[in-house]
């Protein structure tokens, strides 16, 4: 299991999987590398690497006031820098499109290029009062089985997916315990991010903004409730030469293996120097 500890003495859990151009793959909020497994099949000719935020996923739990994307861009830099990667591009799904742009702006001679997933400089106070209903709490349900049947139920936003990516999901999220199912991450993630939400909003377009001149791609899950269709029309304006796809049948967020979000990511990819 691929390790290594950032400056700040936390050991991060990582995967480094083929050989090519280097590709990093950030997560989502409150998921760990295996958001990608479903596209990970699909992205030949690049080394994939995968990382597990701190207190996420295998990675070690940290102090929670840690658990902020500025931080959690110095731990993506310095995995590229354990790794001997002098750029990489990034695909970065929700949470990690932010660091994405926070890397743009902060560090950006290490990027050869961003895909964002389903999010962008501005973010729709629904899909945010959405997260906080479940951030950092267990789920309700007893076993995987029932936590997929709950999602293929109830999960707005979603259609045509097939119960066994529910169950999927539901093995990714949770482990399945004799008390239930428990969250595969530090539940004081949920304090973090209340937190943070208790400064003024900052103003992300400078940041996207500094993703000017590398090749960029932005996906969004036609019924998102994250990333606005206005957001996403002016991320389009900003940057004509962006690849946007929407994806059908999709909210927060898509899964990456849909046809439109392969055929978006396989053309940014093409671009990349």
């Amino acid at each position: 299991m691929p390790t290594f500890t950032t400056s700040d003495h936390v050991t991060l859990h990582y995967a480094d999987e083929g050989t090519g151009l280097p590709l990093l793959c950030l997560a989502g909020l409150t998921r760990d590398l295996h958001d990608f497994d479903h596209v990970a099949p699909h992205l030949t000719g690049v080394r994939l690497i995968r990382l597990d935020y701190r207190g996420r996923g295998l990675s070690e739990w940290a102090d929670p006031d840690t658990y902020t994307i500025p931080v959690e861009a110095r731990d993506t830099l310095e995995l590229l820098d354990h790794l001997g990667i002098e750029k990489a591009a990034i695909l970065g799904t929700s949470r990690g499109g932010l660091i994405a742009m926070m890397l743009a702006a902060t560090a950006n001679d290490r990027l050869l290029g961003a895909a964002l997933n389903d999010i962008g400089p501005e973010i729709a106070t629904k899909g945010l009062d959405f997260i906080k209903t479940y951030l950092g709490r267990n789920p309700p349900w007893k076993t995987w089985d029932e936590a997929a049947q709950a999602r293929a139920n109830t999960h707005d936003g979603f259609d045509n997916v097939p119960l066994t990516r529910w169950r999927e999901e539901a093995e990714r999220l949770y482990r399945e315990t004799p008390e239930g199912l428990v969250i595969r991450y530090d539940s004081r993630l949920r304090d973090a991010v209340l937190n943070s939400g208790a400064q003024p909003a900052p103003d992300l377009w400078p940041v996207f903004d500094a993703l000017d001149g590398l090749p960029l791609c932005t996906l969004r899950g036609a019924n998102s409730n994250l990333l606005t269709p206005e957001t996403f029309a002016e991320m389009q304006r900003r940057r004509p030469d962006m690849i946007a796809a929407e994806v059908a049948d999709r909210g927060h967020i898509p899964f990456l293996d849909e046809p439109q979000a392969l055929k978006a990511l396989t053309d940014w990819l093409k671009r990349l120097p």
